[in-house]
């Protein structure tokens, strides 16, 4: 059997396999639910305290103490929202450009809190305020952030994943 030249073979085969829809499809898929699930986790967490999430922003001290409460109390709302979107496949760009300028925030709260010795956890799942600073975790914190919004700027370029409604409801299914 003789291969095919470039000329011979289909549109298809001339692609690179890591660059066909399909393949780019699956990877935003993996992109929309993780991103979309950590957002879902973390606002669930949250959303039935929200006083907790409030402190969590307050000792960040980079807000006005009320605004830092009011932000604190639907940030786990919004999360729950975005999270839901991004795992539905419904408006996907939409949530993931707010879940890319949520996640630069949370990078450079995180940075800054760093930066000026803070000793608090980021409240990202949960607890939040003051820790001791043994068991600060600022590297990992903005590493995972850093990864999350490079799903982010994925979904954002390329919305269009497997298994979404958005494309079940808006397309003729391609």
């Amino acid at each position: 059997m003789t291969a095919l030249s470039p000329q011979q073979r289909s549109p298809q085969q001339r692609v690179a396999p890591w660059r066909r829809p399909r393949t780019l499809d699956v990877v935003g898929l993996v992109a929309r639910l993780l991103l979309g699930g950590v957002m879902l986790v973390a606002g669930a967490l949250k959303v039935t305290r929200p006083e907790v999430s409030a402190r969590a922003v307050q000792a960040y001290q980079l807000l006005p103490f009320d605004l830092a409460t009011y932000v604190g109390y639907g940030l786990p709302v919004l999360e729950v929202i975005i999270g839901a979107l991004l795992v539905a496949g419904l408006f996907t760009r939409v949530a993931a450009v707010v879940s890319g300028v949520l996640l630069v925030a949370f990078i450079i709260g995180i940075a800054s809190a760093w930066a000026r010795g803070l000793s608090i956890d980021c409240g990202c799942f949960g607890e939040g305020g003051a820790i001791a600073s043994s068991e600060t975790r600022y590297l990992e914190e903005i590493l995972r952030d850093v990864g999350l919004l490079l799903c982010a700027a994925w979904l954002a370029i390329r919305p269009h994943t497997a298994y979404s409604l958005e494309r079940t409801l808006f397309t003729d299914g391609r």
